[in-house]
């Protein structure tokens, strides 16, 4: 077969297969289903934006996502009570405004990232995938561009897939390539990627920052989560040296970290010289630096947070957030009580691998501002309240950084623990910490 003849037949194949979105919404959604939507940057916007349509012909339709990134009418309005539940793995605000304005269409799924699709696979076959994707290259693969955490794993079990085709997307390199023949339905939607404001940072945030930056050593590999401390943290690392990346989100500090010289993977013991990650979200200079650029390599989440394969780097350091910590250790950064905040994520996932590094190397930390509630409520606490899910499990952690300073806990007793963490609580509490843990008999 001539390569114009082979050109054509996958063009003809995508051609074939291109339908309206509200055509592909109707021909699959089904009642007591499971649909499943890519994550993040990888949202398929078009699509969730015209789930509802279907209400009135479909009765308790599931559909998982990661931090759904708009109020979508399928979830958001109460009438879709009984049609649809949206089931979240991690919850974002417009999840959250639902569930505390009573729409009952929200409910949270447990899960350890590098677990999260594949249990529910081995549970139920979802009926379809929803995702975003490149155009077809002259060899008829499209990329899942900038994300495939749980993507393509659920792109190869579902009944269905329907790809949201965007040209602004990149083409990214490692297993993001699906053939257009493992399509079923594709439509066109060329919106800009969805972005990440970049945080105005706080001087408390600056703070946990060079604390955290204390603990990395040059030539260590790094983790990094999402939100205003992290991107402290890489602003602090900037007279490092040698550093390289394994993280399940990569972020636009990465991309600066690298162009100053500052991260060059070349130290790492698993995949030398290469940026590994599950998914990214950033701004679009960020979306145009990943466009065929080799130096960053997506895998799924199953593998890349998965503790066995986290445990292969060397000088391995896990950089995360939480809610919350107790006098023992025990870490909460989810929820509040019973009240489901956002969810675990890959904190335990990325924490337990660090400190099991096969070269005895590795360390997690977990950070957090000294109060919540603008000041009025310390995040150092004697005992989780009521219903508190823990997060990471205080045997796991190594630790707790606040802008007060560093609380070491790896190996230390209850009361050594709670002497470290009361020393990194905000001055107008320790005094009140340090009698209640009296009184707990920690101290």
């Amino acid at each position: 077969m001539s390569k114009q003849n082979s050109e054509n037949r996958h063009l003809r194949t995508y051609r074939d297969k291109l339908t309206t979105i509200d055509d592909a919404v109707r021909k699959t959604i089904a009642s007591a289903s499971d649909v499943i939507v890519a994550q993040c940057a990888s949202e398929p916007q078009g699509c969730m934006e015209r789930f509802h349509i279907v209400a009135d012909e479909v009765e308790n339709v599931n559909v998982f996502s990661v931090l759904t990134l708009k109020p979508y009418d399928f979830y958001m309005k109460p009438e879709m009570k009984g049609r649809f539940n949206l089931c979240s793995w991690f919850h974002a605000p417009g999840s959250r405004k639902a569930i505390k304005e009573g729409a009952g269409t929200v409910t949270y799924v447990p899960n350890m990232l590098h677990r999260a699709s594949t249990d529910r696979l081995q549970y139920k076959t979802p009926r379809v995938f929803f995702g975003t994707c490149t155009p077809p290259d002259p060899q008829g693969f499209v990329s899942l561009s900038l994300g495939i955490t749980y993507e393509k794993d659920v792109l190869e079990a579902a009944e269905l897939v329907v790809l949201e085709v965007n040209e602004n997307l990149p083409r990214t390199h490692g297993d993001t390539h699906v053939h257009v023949d493992a399509v079923d339905y594709f439509v066109e939607n060329h919106q800009e990627p969805p972005t990440l404001p970049q945080p105005e940072l706080t001087e408390a945030d600056k703070a946990i920052g060079r604390n955290i930056a204390e603990l990395v050593d040059d030539g260590a590999t790094i983790q990094l989560g999402i939100g205003n401390i992290p991107n402290a943290v890489a602003r602090a690392l900037t007279d490092k040296n040698d550093l390289g990346v394994h993280t399940e989100m990569f972020v636009d500090s990465m991309m600066h970290l690298y162009e100053s010289g500052v991260i060059t993977n070349r130290r790492k013991s698993l995949y030398k010289d290469k940026f590994i990650c599950t998914f990214a979200m950033g701004s679009l200079e960020m979306y145009d630096w990943l466009h065929d650029n080799p130096a960053v390599y997506f895998e799924r989440g199953a593998w890349v947070n998965d503790p066995a394969v986290i445990r292969r780097n060397s000088r391995m350091v896990s950089i995360n957030t939480c809610l919350m910590v107790d006098f023992t250790g025990q870490v909460g950064s989810e929820s509040i009580g019973t009240k489901q905040h956002s969810g675990t994520g890959g904190q335990t996932d990325t924490a337990v691998g660090a400190k099991e590094a096969y070269d005895g190397l590795g360390k997690n930390i977990i950070a957090c501002h000294s109060t919540a509630k603008n000041g009025t409520v310390s995040t150092i606490v004697p005992t989780m309240p009521e219903g508190t899910a823990v997060t990471l499990h205080r045997s796991n952690l190594d630790h707790i950084v606040t802008e007060h300073g560093i609380a070491r806990l790896r190996g230390r007793t209850v009361a050594e623990r709670t002497r470290e963490l009361i020393a990194v609580a905000h001055p107008d509490f320790r005094n009140e910490l340090t009698q209640q843990a009296q009184e707990f008999g920690y101290v």
